[in-house]
C-alpha cells in the first residue's frame, strides 16, 4: 500500500492527502513523534486545522464527544479565515516540510503567503513552533523571513523523537524544534540554537552560523545512519569528535571499531577510556582498538576517549551525556536495545596534571609525570625521590638506543645527536648507557629544556648539551661546517595533522635534509629514524626517498605501538652487532635492576626488515 509520496511534490497537493487519510482508516500517523512527544508543551484549548477533510472526520469521530474543547476545521493555511492577533501559539507539525518540498519561485511565493498568515493571527509575543527536519531549502525560507521581521529565532533538536525513533528500530534523521517569536521591534537579531542534550542555548551571530551548525548535527546523522546499515570491519574504524555547542575543543573522541561478526560475540557496547589512559596501545592505536574489541567479545565497540582541559562529574554522568550519540551509533539489528557501558572501574579515573603552560611553539600544553620515580638517601640519610634515568618510559627508545649503541661502542671518542629533546629521556638514558659518548639535543622550543629539567631529572654537563634551535637549521649548519657524527636519530613529532604520519615531520624527510644527514655521519655511522605512521600508503615512498642516500636499511616495527625503528647506513649492517647490541642492552638493564625494558632477542633478530 502507497502511505508515503512517489514524489515530493505530492506533499503539497490536497488530493494526496485526502487520498492518504482514506488508505490509513483509523489508524493514526504522525509526522516527527507521536503525541506523547508533545503532550508536555500542549494547552486545553486547541484549534486544529488541516486542508483535507477526510482527516477532520477522523479527528471530529475521536475526540467530537471526549473532547469537547478542542477544535477541528477543515481550513487551508494559506487563507485563515481567523481574526488578526488570534492565537498565542501557532503549531506547525511536518506542515512547512510538506508546503515546501523545492525552492521554486512558486513554491517560495506560496510560503511567504504562509508566512504572512502566520504573522497575521498571532498576537505580540506570540510563538511560532515548527517542528521540522529543516531542509536547506527550508532552513533557508525560516532565516530569510522570520529574523528579518522582527522576530526572534531559536532551534532545539528533538532528542527524545529521535530516540524513540531509534528503539523502535527505524532510521532518524535529525527533527527540530524551531521557535520564532513575534515583537513589534528587535534592536537586533536574536539568533539562538540548542543541538546538544544538555538544554544550553548558544547565541550566534549570522544566519549563515545557524545553517553551518545545522548541517553539520546532518551530515552526522548521515554516518550515524550509514552505520546503522553496514559494518565498517574492513575500513578500520570511523573516528567523531563530539564537542559541546560553544566549544571548538573535542570532549570526547569516539571510535566506531567493527570486527567480522562472532556467533557467540554480543553485538554492541560503549567502552570508556579511563582518563589519563588513553596514550596506551589498547587505545591510541588501531590495532589495539581492534584487540579491545576482541577482548570484550562484542561485534562492534563504541570506543570513547576523554579529552584533557575538560571536567568530568563521575561514570554515570558520562553515560548519561553519552546516551544519545551511543545509541544513534548502534547498529540496525541490535536486539538489546539497553545498551551496556564498559570500562576498566567504576569511575572516570583522575588525570594527575603536573603543569601546565604554553610555548611559542607548541601551543597550550599539559604533562602527567610518567618517568619512574626511585627513592635515595641524601648525605644527610634522609630518603628522597628522584626520576629513575634509566627506565624508558617509550619502548621505541630501547630500540633506538641498542642501534646507537651499534654506530658508538667500542670507541675511544664518538658523537652523537638526538633531534628532538622532549622529556630529555632518551638523552638521559643514552648518556647513562654510552658514558663515553659526547651526545647533543637538539629541541627547537626552550620550554621543552626547562620541562626536562625541572621534572625530568634531565642535567646538562660536559658530555650531555643541548642545542635550542631548529634541527634542521642544525643540520644543514653542521653538514656546512663538515663535521663529522656517528649517529643521528629523529625522535621528533609532528604537529601537521593532515599528513599521515605522526613522526617525524615531513620537512625531515625532505631530500635536502637527508642528503645533509648523509654527509654528517661518518663512513660507520648511522642515521636511525622513529617513524610513526597513521597511513601506510606514505611508507613506500619514504623508504625509496632514504634509498637516495643510505645503501642499506633494516627496519624494525613494534608490535605494541605505530613507530617503526629504521636503521640507515652505508656500510652494510651486520645482523650479529644487532645481536650482540641487544644482549648488551638487556645486561645493562639487569645490571641496574631495570626489568620492563628487557628484549626479546629472538623476536627482535626474527621481526627484523631488510629494505
Amino acid at each position: 500500500m502507497n502511505l508515503l509520496p512517489k514524489s515530493k511534490e505530492d506533499f503539497s497537493q490536497s488530493d494526496y492527502w485526502e487520498s492518504f487519510f482514506k488508505k490509513r482508516g483509523t489508524k493514526t500517523f504522525e509526522w516527527y513523534g507521536e503525541y506523547p512527544e508533545l503532550s508536555e508543551y500542549l494547552h486545553n484549548n486547541i484549534t486544529n486545522i488541516d486542508i483535507s477533510q477526510v482527516a477532520i472526520r477522523q479527528m471530529l469521530s475521536q475526540n467530537g464527544k471526549s473532547r469537547t474543547n478542542l477544535k477541528y476545521l477543515q481550513m487551508d493555511a494559506l487563507n485563515m479565515t481567523f481574526s488578526d492577533a488570534q492565537f498565542s501559539v501557532v503549531l506547525d507539525k511536518g506542515t512547512l516540510d510538506a508546503l515546501m518540498p523545492d525552492d521554486s519561485e512558486e513554491t517560495l511565493s506560496k510560503i511567504i503567503k504562509y508566512f504572512n498568515e502566520i504573522q497575521r493571527v498571532l498576537k505580540i509575543g506570540g510563538r511560532y513552533i515548527c517542528i521540522s527536519l529543516l531542509q536547506d531549502h527550508i532552513l533557508k525560507a525560516i532565516l530569510n523571513y522570520f529574523p528579518n521581521n522582527n522576530w526572534m529565532f531559536r532551534v532545539s533538536r528533538c532528542h527524545d523523537v529521535e530516540r524513540k525513533a531509534v528503539e523502535v528500530g527505524e532510521n532518524s534523521m535529525p527533527v527540530f524544534f524551531v521557535v520564532c517569536t513575534k515583537f513589534n521591534s528587535l534592536p537586533q537579531k536574536v539568533l539562538e540554537i540548542n543541538l546538544g542534550s544538555l538544554g544550553k542555548m548558544q547565541r550566534l551571530e549570522s544566519e549563515e552560523d545557524v545553517i553551518l551548525h545545522i548541517s553539520s548535527v546532518q551530515h552526522a546523522a548521515f554516518v550515524c545512519s550509514g552505520l546503522k546499515n553496514c559494518s565498517v570491519e574492513n575500513e578500520n574504524e570511523v573516528v567523531l569528535d563530539l564537542l559541546e555547542p560553544d566549544q571548538s575543543n573535542p570532549r570526547f573522541t569516539v571510535y566506531i571499531v567493527d570486527i567480522p561478526p562472532q556467533r557467540n560475540n554480543a553485538q554492541y557496547a560503549a567502552f570508556i577510556v579511563p582518563q589519563g589512559r588513553e596514550a596506551e596501545w589498547l587505545f591510541s592505536t588501531k590495532a589495539g582498538r581492534k584487540h579491545l574489541v576482541k577482548m570484550t567479545k562484542h561485534n562492534r565497540l563504541a570506543i570513547i576517549t576523554l579529552h584533557r582541559g575538560q571536567k568530568y562529574e563521575s561514570f554515570d554522568a558520562v553515560q548519561t551525556e553519552l546516551t544519545n550519540t551511543v545509541c544513534n551509533l548502534a547498529p540496525s539489528s541490535l536486539t538489546n536495545k539497553k545498551i551496556p557501558f564498559l570500562s576498566l572501574g567504576a569511575d572516570v579515573g583522575k588525570r594527575a596534571v603536573r603543569y601546565e603552560g604554553r610555548s611559542d611553539f607548541s601551543g597550550d600544553y599539559s604533562f602527567s609525570l610518567k618517568a619512574k620515580l626511585k627513592t635515595i638517601k641524601t648525605r644527610k640519610g634522609v630518603a628522597k625521590e628522584i626520576v629513575d634515568l634509566l627506565y624508558l618510559t617509550c619502548k621505541h627508545h630501547v630500540y633506538m638506543s641498542l642501534a646507537a649503541y651499534i654506530a658508538c661502542s667500542g670507541k675511544k671518542k664518538s658523537i652523537l645527536s638526538v633531534i628532538g629533546l622532549g622529556g630529555g629521556g632518551l638523552c638521559s638514558f643514552l648518556h647513562k648507557f654510552l658514558p663515553k659518548t659526547d651526545i647533543i639535543g637538539v629541541e627547537i622550543d626552550a620550554d621543552m629544556l626547562k620541562i626536562a629539567t625541572d621534572w625530568f631529572g634531565f642535567q646538562q654537563n660536559d658530555k650531555l648539551k643541548v642545542r635550542i634551535m631548529d634541527g634542521l637549521k642544525y643540520l644543514q649548519e653542521t653538514a656546512e661546517t663538515g663535521e663529522k657524527l656517528d649517529a643521528i636519530l629523529f625522535d621528533v613529532d609532528s604537529k601537521d595533522t593532515s599528513v599521515g604520519m605522526s613522526c617525524p615531520p615531513k620537512l625531515f624527510l625532505e631530500n635536502d635534509v637527508l642528503n645533509s644527514v648523509a654527509q654528517i655521519i661518518n663512513k660507520e655511522g648511522l642515521f636511525i629514524l622513529n617513524m610513526v605512521l597513521r597511513d601506510e600508503s606514505l611508507r613506500p615512498t619514504i623508504l625509496s626517498n632514504l634509498k637516495k642516500y643510505f645503501a642499506y636499511l633494516v627496519s624494525y616495527k613494534l608490535n605494541e605501538d605505530l613507530n617503526e625503528i629504521v636503521i640507515c647506513s652505508n656500510t652494510a649492517i651486520i645482523m650479529d652487532k644487532l645481536k650482540e647490541a641487544c644482549r648488551q642492552t638487556n645486561s645493562f638493564f639487569k645490571r641496574n635492576n631495570i626489568s620492563n625494558n628487557d628484549l626479546d632477542v629472538d623476536e627482535f633478530m626474527e621481526s627484523l626488515v631488510l629494505q
